[in-house]
C-alpha cells in the first residue's frame, strides 16, 4: 500500500519563495512595489519555520481509489488512548479528538453542552463530526436571499465527556461514519484544522503585513509564503475576518486611538505638532497633525501650497486634506494633515490657523485652491498677503461647458474668447472684455461675468509677477491621493488612517531621498562647455537641472532685434518665427526680464533670457537667477543653512521665527548625534551654560518685564502641541457616520464638474436624453473646431 503524499509540491499557480541565480529569494505573483515590503518580513519568516518544525508532521490513513477507509493501526492506538482517558480542561479534550480526526480524515465541532441545576457549570460536553445531524430547512421563497449549500449528513461519530473526581473523562465514543472520509492532502480544509490564521502568531504576521499596506489577497500570498507546507494556506476571506474581528474591537475608539498615537509621536521629542477640535457633545470634528521633517520642509518650500479638500477615504466620510507643496526635485512633499468634520468657512479658518500656528505663523506666499467659495473667504481671513490661485484644471472644465451656449449663437465667439484669454496685461484684457460684453451681449449675470470679476484668481497676464514653483492645478495633491490609495481605503478606520498616513509619507521621503542620492553620485551631461551651463549643472538638482537644460537647448536656435531705451537699459525682442518675447536688460545691475514672466512664475530662467545673457557674454549664472530651493544644497539634513536666508538676516533686533525654528532643530540633532562623541556633547552642554546664563542676565536688566513678556508672546513661537489630553481621564466619541460632504467619492479621483456629470436632460432636436438642444452631437454649429480648442484651452490656462 502506498503511503500518502504529506508534503505535496506547490503547483505553478502557488506564490512560493524562489531562488534566483546569486541565491536572493524572489516572490512570484507580487509586484515589484510589494516585494520590498515582504522582505522585511523574512527573519519572522524563518523564525516561525523553525517553531513550526517542531511539531511532528500528521500520518493520516490511506485511501483507496473505491473510497473506502483503510484503517491505519496508528488509529486503533488513538481509538484505546481516546476511550476512558482523562483531561484537565476541556480544550485539550478538543484538541485531541481534532487530531484523531485530523489522522482519520474528517472535522469537529462543538455540539452539546450540559450544565448543572445548582451552579450553571458545565458537566457535560459532547465533540461531533463536521457532519452531523441535518440544517434546518426554511422554505424557499422568490424575494428569499440564496441558501449555502447542506453539508451535513446525519453523521454520528463523536465522543463524550464528563467530570470525574475533578478532571474530564472520555466515556463515550463513537467513529461510525456515513460519509467518505476526506483525503490526506485535503483534510487540513476543515474548519476545525484551519487553526493558524486563529493563533496569536498568524494573528500577528497578518496585522503586521497589512499594516504595511498589503491587501487581503496579497496577506494570503505573503502568509502561506513564509509558512510554506508547516500549515495549512489560508485564504483571503480568513484575512479579512481576521482584520474584520480587529476592526470591531475599535468600534467607538478610533478617535481616541489618534490622539494616543499622536501623543506618542509628540512625546519622542521629534517637535511633532497636532491639534484636535470637539463639539459640544464630546465628538471629535477636526483634527490637524504635522510632524517634525514636514514643518522643516514647509520653512524651506513653503513658498508655494496647494491645499484640496476632495479625498474621502475613511467610513465617517471625514474628508483629509493634505498641505501639499513641491520639493528642490519638483517633487510633492507634505506639509500637514488634517480630517475635517464639514467643509464651512469656519472650519477652514480654524485650520488654516492651526497649520499658521504649527509654522511658526509664516504664510505662505501663493496658495492654490479649487474654487470654493468657503476655502477663498478662509484664505482671506488667515492668508491676507498670500497670492492666492484657482485650479486650472477646474477651470478649463467648466469654460468647456459655459461657453456652449455662445458658441452654439456666434460661429467667432470662440476664437473671440481665446484671444481675450490670452491678453498679455491686465489693461488689454479689461479692454477685451468691454469688446466681448458688448459683441455678444453677455450681460451682467452668469458664469462669464463671475468669472471676469474673480479674473485676479486665474488669469495669467495677472499672475506673472507670483512664483507658484510651476504649478498651476491641484493636481500635486491628487498625485498625493493616488498615492495613499495604496495604504487606506473607503473602510480604513481613523486610528489606522494616521499610521498608514505615517508610511505612506516614509515611502514618499524616501523617494525624496533617493533623488538627492542620484544627483550627488552623477554629473551632468553638458550640451555645451557655458559657464551658465556647468553653473546650473554644478547647483541645481537633476529634474530642476532637466528643465534648465531644455531652454538653454532652446536658446540656441532664437534669433533677436534690439531696441535702445536708455544706456544703462536694453530692450531686445527674442525668438522665432512662431513667436517672440520682449527681454530687457540692465548692464549695470546684470538683470534681465523676459515678457514671457518664466523666472517670476517658475524660478528658472527662460531661453530668451538665457540667450540676451549668452549675448552679453556673460560667463556665469547670476546668483540672483538660482534660487536656493532648486539645489542640491536644500536637501533634509541641510535645514541649519536657513540661518542664511533673508528672512534670517531682516533685522538685528529681533529673533524671526525661522531662527527660533532653526536653533531648536540643530539642538535636537545635537541630542540625537549625542552618543557618537560624549566628549564634544559635553563640551556643548558648558558652551550652551555661558549662553544660558548672558541671556538671563540681559532678561534681568530690562527695564519693564510686563512689556517685554506681552511682546514675547505676541511674537511667533515655536510651539509642539496644544492638545494635552490623557486617554485614560478624557473620554473622546467618534463622529457620525451620516453626513453628506462635498469629499471624494469612493470610487472617483475628483469631483466630477457639471460637464462630466450626465445630465436627464431630453433633447429637443433628436430627442435623445443626456444632453439639450445646445449640446446636442448633431448639430455641426460649434462642434467643427471643438478639439483644436480644446487643445486652445490647454495652452492658455495652463500656464
Amino acid at each position: 500500500m502506498d503511503q500518502p503524499n504529506n508534503n505535496p509540491q506547490p503547483t505553478e499557480t502557488e506564490t512560493r519563495p524562489e531562488e534566483g541565480a546569486d541565491g536572493a529569494l524572489f516572490y512570484s505573483g507580487f509586484p515589484i512595489s510589494q516585494q520590498s515590503r515582504l522582505e522585511n518580513f523574512m527573519d519572522y519568516g524563518s523564525v516561525l519555520s523553525n517553531n513550526l518544525m517542531e511539531d511532528a508532521p500528521i500520518q493520516m490513513d490511506s485511501r483507496n481509489t473505491d473510497n473506502t477507509i483503510v484503517r491505519d493501526a496508528s488509529c486503533e492506538k488513538v481509538v484505546d488512548s481516546l476511550l476512558g482517558k482523562y483531561f484537565d480542561t476541556m480544550e485539550e479534550a478538543y484538541d485531541a479528538y481534532n487530531h484523531y480526526a485530523a489522522r482519520r480524515g474528517f472535522g469537529i465541532r462543538k455540539h452539546f453542552s450540559a450544565r448543572s441545576r445548582r451552579n450553571g457549570e458545565v458537566i457535560r460536553k459532547e465533540y461531533v463530526c463536521n457532519k452531523e445531524g441535518f440544517k434546518n430547512v426554511v422554505p424557499q421563497t422568490i424575494d428569499h436571499k440564496k441558501r449555502r449549500r447542506d453539508a451535513r449528513t446525519g453523521c454520528q461519530a463523536k465522543i463524550e465527556i464528563g467530570q470525574k473526581s475533578g478532571k474530564w473523562v472520555v466515556d463515550k465514543f463513537s467513529d461510525e461514519h456515513n460519509h467518505p472520509l476526506t483525503s490526506p492532502n485535503k483534510v487540513l480544509k476543515h474548519r476545525s484544522h484551519c487553526k493558524y490564521h486563529k493563533s496569536i502568531e498568524g494573528k500577528k504576521l497578518i496585522y503586521d503585513l497589512h499594516a504595511a499596506g498589503l491587501t487581503p489577497s496579497q496577506i494570503m500570498k505573503a502568509v502561506n509564503t513564509l509558512t510554506g507546507t508547516l500549515h495549512e494556506d489560508i485564504t483571503a476571506k480568513k484575512c479579512s475576518e481576521v482584520l474584520r474581528t480587529h476592526k470591531r474591537n475599535h468600534v467607538g475608539k478610533e478617535c481616541l486611538g489618534i490622539i494616543k498615537h499622536f501623543q506618542e509621536k509628540s512625546g519622542r521629542g521629534d517637535d511633532f505638532y497636532f491639534n484636535v477640535q470637539i463639539d459640544n457633545d464630546g465628538c471629535l470634528r477636526n483634527v490637524f497633525w504635522a510632524d517634525e521633517r514636514s514643518r522643516t520642509s514647509y520653512l524651506k518650500f513653503g513658498d508655494v501650497m496647494v491645499f484640496d479638500v476632495t479625498y474621502r477615504t475613511n467610513k465617517f466620510k471625514m474628508p483629509f486634506s493634505p498641505f501639499v507643496g513641491v520639493n528642490h526635485h519638483r517633487q510633492s512633499v507634505l506639509f500637514g494633515g488634517a480630517l475635517l468634520d464639514d467643509e464651512t468657512e469656519e472650519t477652514f479658518v480654524w485650520l488654516f490657523e492651526q497649520f499658521l500656528k504649527c509654522m511658526n505663523f509664516k504664510p505662505p506666499q501663493a496658495i492654490i485652491t479649487d474654487q470654493d467659495k468657503a476655502i477663498r473667504n478662509a484664505v482671506k481671513r488667515v492668508f491676507p498677503d498670500a497670492r492666492h490661485r484657482f485650479c486650472a484644471w477646474h477651470i478649463k472644465k467648466h469654460v468647456l461647458e459655459h461657453i456652449q451656449p455662445f458658441r452654439t449663437r456666434y460661429k467667432d465667439f470662440a476664437d473671440t474668447f481665446y484671444i481675450w484669454i490670452k491678453s498679455k496685461s491686465p489693461k488689454e484684457f479689461e479692454e477685451g472684455w468691454k469688446i466681448l460684453n458688448e459683441k455678444y451681449k453677455i450681460g451682467e449675470k452668469g458664469w462669464l461675468p463671475t468669472m471676469y470679476k474673480d479674473r485676479r484668481y486665474w488669469v495669467k497676464c495677472y499672475l506673472k509677477n507670483t512664483f507658484f514653483a510651476g504649478m498651476t492645478t491641484s493636481g500635486r495633491s491628487e498625485s498625493i491621493h493616488s498615492f495613499f490609495d495604496g495604504y487606506v481605503n473607503a473602510t480604513t478606520p481613523l486610528n489606522e488612517f494616521v499610521v498608514q498616513y505615517d508610511k505612506a509619507v516614509a515611502a514618499r521621503r524616501k523617494s525624496e531621498e533617493d533623488e538627492d542620492f542620484s544627483t550627488l553620485n552623477s554629473q551632468p551631461a553638458l550640451i555645451t562647455e557655458h559657464g551658465i551651463e556647468k553653473d546650473a549643472g554644478r547647483y541645481y538638482t537633476r529634474s530642476i537641472f532637466q528643465l534648465f537644460q531644455r531652454e538653454w537647448h532652446a536658446s540656441l536656435s532664437l534669433e533677436h532685434t534690439k531696441r535702445q531705451i536708455s544706456d544703462m537699459l536694453v530692450s531686445y525682442f527674442v525668438g522665432s518665427d512662431r513667436e517672440q518675447q520682449t527681454v530687457e536688460y540692465d548692464s549695470e545691475q546684470q538683470i534681465v526680464r523676459c515678457s514671457c514672466a518664466k523666472f517670476e512664475t517658475d524660478g528658472i530662467l527662460c531661453k530668451h533670457a538665457l540667450y540676451i545673457l549668452k549675448k552679453k557674454k556673460i560667463k556665469n549664472l547670476p546668483k540672483n537667477y538660482l534660487l536656493y530651493r532648486w539645489t542640491i544644497d536644500a536637501r533634509y539634513h541641510m535645514a541649519h543653512k536657513l540661518v542664511e536666508s533673508e528672512d534670517a538676516k531682516a533685522s538685528d533686533h529681533v529673533v524671526s521665527a525661522e531662527e527660533k525654528w532653526v536653533a531648536r532643530t540643530m539642538f535636537h540633532q545635537i541630542i540625537r548625534d549625542a552618543d557618537y562623541s560624549p566628549s564634544i556633547f559635553k563640551e556643548f552642554i558648558q558652551t550652551s551654560k555661558i549662553f544660558m546664563v548672558r541671556l538671563r542676565g540681559e532678561r534681568e536688566v530690562t527695564e519693564n518685564a510686563l512689556i517685554v513678556e506681552s511682546s514675547i508672546q505676541s511674537q511667533s513661537t515655536c510651539e509642539v502641541s496644544h492638545v494635552e489630553l490623557e486617554p485614560t481621564q478624557v473620554t473622546i466619541l467618534d463622529p457620525a457616520c451620516d453626513k453628506v460632504n462635498k469629499g471624494r467619492p469612493k470610487s472617483a479621483s475628483r469631483i466630477p464638474s457639471a460637464i462630466e456629470k450626465i445630465k436627464n436632460y431630453k433633447c429637443s432636436e433628436c430627442k435623445r436624453n443626456g444632453h439639450n438642444k445646445t449640446t446636442c452631437p448633431e448639430k455641426k454649429v460649434g462642434h467643427v473646431h471643438h478639439d483644436d480648442q480644446i487643445s486652445q484651452l490647454d495652452s492658455v490656462i495652463n500656464l
